[in-house]
């Protein structure tokens, strides 16, 4: 029984590196566009509570981008700081900036899916981008994102943004998230594919066609879910439309978190998102690449062992790389990134017995 185990762990090691691998060699990238290029209108669309200390980077950013953007509007979801005040001030300076007043959260929808519907009710664009306020723009990005729809007749796409992790509690907790995105799925199979299983969104940032949203009507939808980014991007396959999803994309960054406590309360919500909302499949993920190395000390498999470590070792590698993350961070600190992961896996659990999740003030 041991030997079999040890031979599922390896297979699963190796499938891993498969997965990292591909993401390695096919990482899709933004075409580069000239501002004449691109002829269809786009909203930015960003939903905001208690954001005074990132809002105003974002939107610093934002209006330096004359070309491409046509309207910025903000949704203040009953902000108990000053966001509303710092949007007034962009908004006095930039025309093309909107700021609009939350209103009282039904009970039936949870906050950022209900910020994002109302803010879709506002624009006719051709495109339409949400932005979480934390996320920081440069360049041509958002031009070049529009394009790629345009080229791939994409009618969504989402980018993982590259990750700032300044602090040490960071380091060892935000990782996990780009690394299972990449050695669990293959990017390129997002759009090649028509499978809803393979699907994968970061709700910093996703793109839709305006036509396609208003159509499916997906915030609404699942309005009451806590991984609406992924739900929406497998429910827009399941219609038959393509979805793309990239990573490691230069001028798309944010610093998610400070802290680790601030990284254990917000990816508990949704850790097991990841694994097809299964705590069973969490809990087994976090066995096999965490502990696997027992299996094989205590079956005395030597080779095994050092096989499952290069094998671990380079995905990590290719992972890191993929996603624009520190190569040395990530193995350096593989052994707290996996005790965090575990961590993330039992307070997600033992909220979920509790029905306790919360986030900014509202529980979820």
């Amino acid at each position: 029984m041991i030997y079999l185990i040890g031979n599922f762990i390896l297979a699963f090691a190796l499938l891993q590196l498969i997965a990292a691998l591909s993401n390695f060699l096919f990482k899709e990238r933004l075409p580069s566009v000239d501002a004449s290029e691109v002829l269809h209108s786009l909203s930015v669309l960003i939903p905001a509570r208690d954001e005074e200390k990132n809002i105003g980077q974002l939107l610093s950013d934002l209006v330096k981008i004359p070309d491409h953007i046509s309207e910025i509007i903000v949704y203040d979801d009953q902000s108990a700081d000053n966001t509303a005040s710092v949007v007034k001030e962009f908004a006095a300076r930039d025309g093309r900036i909107k700021l609009i007043s939350g209103k009282e959260l039904p009970d039936d929808w949870y906050g950022k899916n209900h910020a994002c519907y109302q803010l879709s009710q506002e624009t006719e664009s051709d495109y339409i981008l949400f932005l979480d306020a934390d996320v920081r723009i440069s360049g041509e990005v958002v031009g070049h994102a529009v394009k790629y729809m345009e080229k791939r007749r994409c009618s969504m796409m989402s980018i993982f943004p590259t990750q700032e992790m300044k602090s040490f509690g960071e380091k060892i907790t935000v990782p996990n998230m780009q690394i299972i995105l990449v050695t669990l799925l293959s990017l390129p199979l997002v759009r090649l594919s028509g499978f809803p299983s393979l699907a994968a969104a970061n709700g910093q940032f996703m793109m839709f066609r305006h036509d396609t949203y208003k159509e499916l009507d997906p915030h609404s939808k699942f309005r009451k879910s806590r991984a609406e980014d992924i739900e929406i991007s497998r429910y827009m396959k399941r219609q038959r439309k393509k979805v793309s999803c990239l990573t490691g994309i230069k001028g798309v960054r944010c610093r998610m978190y400070h802290s680790a406590k601030d990284a254990v309360d917000g990816f508990s919500r949704n850790v097991t998102f990841f694994f097809g909302n299964s705590m069973i499949a969490a809990i087994l993920y976090w066995l096999v690449t965490t502990l696997g190395f027992i299996v094989f000390l205590a079956d005395g498999r030597t080779e095994a062992l050092w096989i499952w470590l290069s094998t671990t070792i380079l995905t990590r590698i290719f992972a890191s790389v993929t996603a624009a993350m520190k190569v040395s961070d990530n193995l350096l600190l593989w052994v707290p990134q996996q005790v965090m992961l575990g961590k993330f896996i039992v307070h997600s659990f033992l909220n979920s017995i509790k029905k306790s999740f919360s986030w900014k003030g509202r529980s979820i």
